[in-house]
């Protein structure tokens, strides 16, 4: 009895007709894909813009008042516009060095058997819920920063307690949940520089320390950016746990002041919104969108920058 087997290659025939076929598939996906990020594109843009034009972008943009149920409406999102990037940026300060730190240590120094703990923990927070999050910060977080709140402000009769929603439980919950995403990217990037750029520096005369920062981190920093872009990405996008525990108020962004961001001004309204409060919803939503691309693009930028140093 004769066994045969199947190869792609077996013949020009059979070679030609799975290219042909690999192509059309790759050529479907690339085409869903573009397809996606335009859709998404054009109806941000058809959706945000009427606002605009409608409300005015000045008011809009730099308006300081969010009063769009009055008889006199005001659509300001200037602060709100603001607490998103001093968040983020705050969040970014808190979490990137925790997170780039725990990727060293899980690549480089960590042992074996506290390395098998510690990365599982990591992943476990990736795929914790965001709401949880948000519970966890209101339960544990909230009560922290009001006791805080009380002993900063205790002799300030002006200051409007928030009992701890405010823009420091919103910045701790973000730093925790980009954690994972900044450790994972950045602990394969570091895994990813050669071997022998390590054994070299050692060989001559340089300390492990000291090859982790003068050596495998430069070498890897276009994956880090990589990491800490997208961590940017994930708390610039987040709104669940921000709902919970930032007191959502459209006020200047202090540590002890109840903020909202941008994610949240659009959840929190969107279900009962109508007319022009619904299309300014819209055109939050547009820059909230714009926000991404723009980080986006100091991505390509920062990393083709890197990347030409190299060479």
């Amino acid at each position: 009895m004769n066994n045969r087997s199947f190869s792609i290659i077996g013949n020009k025939k059979t070679k030609k007709s799975v290219e042909k076929a690999a192509s059309i598939i790759f050529t479907i996906c690339a085409f869903f894909g573009v397809m996606a990020v335009f859709s998404i594109s054009i109806y941000m843009i058809i959706s945000g813009t009427p606002a605009i034009f409608e409300v005015g972008l000045k008011e809009i943009i730099f308006g300081t008042v969010w009063k769009p149920n009055a008889a006199d409406p005001s659509f300001g999102i200037f602060y709100v516009i603001l607490t998103s990037i001093v968040g983020t940026f705050m969040a970014i300060l808190i979490g990137v060095p925790i997170g780039v730190m725990t990727a060293v240590f899980l690549a480089e120094t960590a042992p074996k058997p506290l390395a098998a703990i510690v990365k599982p923990a990591v992943e476990l927070l990736a795929g914790i819920p965001s709401v949880i999050y948000g519970l966890l910060g209101v339960l544990i977080l909230n009560p922290l920063m009001y006791k805080l709140e009380l002993a900063v402000f205790k002799d300030s009769p002006d200051h409007q307690f928030t009992g701890g929603s405010n823009l420091l439980s919103a910045v701790i919950v973000l730093a925790i949940m980009i954690l994972p995403t900044v450790i994972n990217i950045s602990e394969s990037a570091i895994r990813a520089v050669q071997k022998d750029y390590k054994h070299t520096s050692l060989a001559l005369g340089a300390t492990h320390i000291q090859t982790i920062f003068k050596v495998i981190l430069p070498a890897a920093k276009s994956g880090i950016v990589t990491a800490i872009v997208l961590g940017v990405g994930r708390a610039i996008g987040e709104a669940m746990a921000i709902s919970l525990v930032a007191g959502n108020g459209a006020n200047i962004p202090l540590p002890f002041n109840s903020v909202r961001f941008l994610t949240t001004a659009v959840v929190s309204e969107m279900s009962y919104a109508t007319d022009t409060h619904k299309r300014v919803l819209f055109t939050i939503g547009l820059i909230l969108f714009i926000f991404i691309v723009v980080i986006n693009l100091i991505l390509n930028k920062v990393m083709k920058g890197g990347n030409d140093d190299a060479k």
